[in-house]
């Protein structure tokens, strides 16, 4: 039974709007929700940053759904901050909270004004991270030299049971190694095949726990305006690695994106007016070894595909939350 969530852009809808759109969600019929940690957003556009932390335990008192975050301990935010964080939320809200961890992208993080490192050098970071944030999260003293540096930190409000840390990855490769260190596979909607092989990867390396999908959609009244919805907020964000992980500023998204035709947005976004081809999309990631998929529909306004899968998808569906 997949689970299928919400996932709330902080890059695209102020704090208290996405606040109110995530209630509205749960009463939906969505069993989950999962949001973006972003300090910058993809385009002017889309042109807002809530911070992800604050805003969280907000969400979560709000509602009775689950909640992950997708962030980058090791320039931004210090690993042991980023263990506090994670800590604290499990403490007021057992059971209902994960974190995904990535290696993150220069626009969120040059701004420490440190150089931004080369892939290899990000991923022994994000793996020294975790390391300290286990630690931390097993109420242990850490001090720690290396890409990252600790002295004798401990977070003393610890949860009995750490939520889990799952690893963000898009191709195969980062997949497996993931599987080294994750208690979950959190990756992007591709092509159907490659998703099943980023699986596969992750699976094929020792990878435990669920894995879930992150897939945008833009769901309208009609397939012109859907598509044109997603090429106004989402052109930014169809470039492969490295340029998606470089550039630093929403100013140098914006003018890489000038070019981008709506067909292009199309190849990364699921474009419909058709709820039946929107439950056959989950149905297709499900039966690809999925087990949850966060949707996000990359319009501003939520109010139809809200609409949508609370009238024609998630009723279709076995089980959500």
């Amino acid at each position: 039974m997949t689970v299928v969530g919400f996932h709330c852009s902080h890059e695209q809808l102020g704090p208290r709007a996405l606040l109110d759109v995530v209630k509205e969600a749960e009463v939906a019929g969505f069993g989950a929700a999962m949001c973006s940690d972003h300090l910058t957003p993809w385009s002017e556009r889309q042109g807002e940053s809530g911070f992800a932390w604050s805003w969280l335990g907000s969400a979560l008192e709000a509602t009775d759904l689950s909640f992950g975050v997708v962030t980058a301990p090791g320039q931004r935010y210090h690993p042991v901050i980023t263990a506090q964080a994670i800590a604290t939320l499990e403490l007021l809200y057992p059971g209902r909270f994960w974190a995904a961890l990535g290696s993150g992208q220069a626009m969120n993080e040059h701004i420490t004004g440190d150089r931004w490192p080369a892939k290899p050098e990000r991923k022994a970071r994000l793996r020294e991270s975790v390391s300290v944030i286990r630690a931390l999260l097993a109420g242990e003293e850490v001090t720690h030299q290396g890409l990252i540096t600790v002295d004798r930190a401990k977070v003393w409000s610890v949860p009995d049971t750490p939520p889990p840390l799952i690893g963000a990855a898009v191709t195969r490769e980062t997949a497996a190694w993931v599987a080294s260190w994750a208690d979950g596979l959190i990756t992007i909607l591709q092509p159907l095949d490659e998703v099943s092989a980023v699986i596969g990867a992750y699976r094929d390396a020792g990878g435990i726990g669920d894995v879930i999908i992150q897939a945008q959609v833009s769901v309208a009244p009609t397939r012109d305006e859907a598509l044109r919805v997603a090429h106004d907020q989402w052109r930014t964000n169809v470039f492969p690695p490295p340029l998606s992980w470089d550039l630093p500023t929403v100013q140098h998204y914006d003018q890489a994106a000038e070019h981008v035709s709506p067909d292009a947005v199309a190849e990364s976004v699921f474009i419909t007016d058709d709820h039946a081809a929107l439950t056959g999309l989950l149905h297709d990631i499900g039966e690809r070894g999925a087990d949850r998929i966060y949707l996000h529909n990359v319009g501003k306004d939520q109010r139809h595909f809200l609409s949508v899968m609370a009238e024609h998808v998630l009723p279709q569906l076995t089980a959500t939350r």
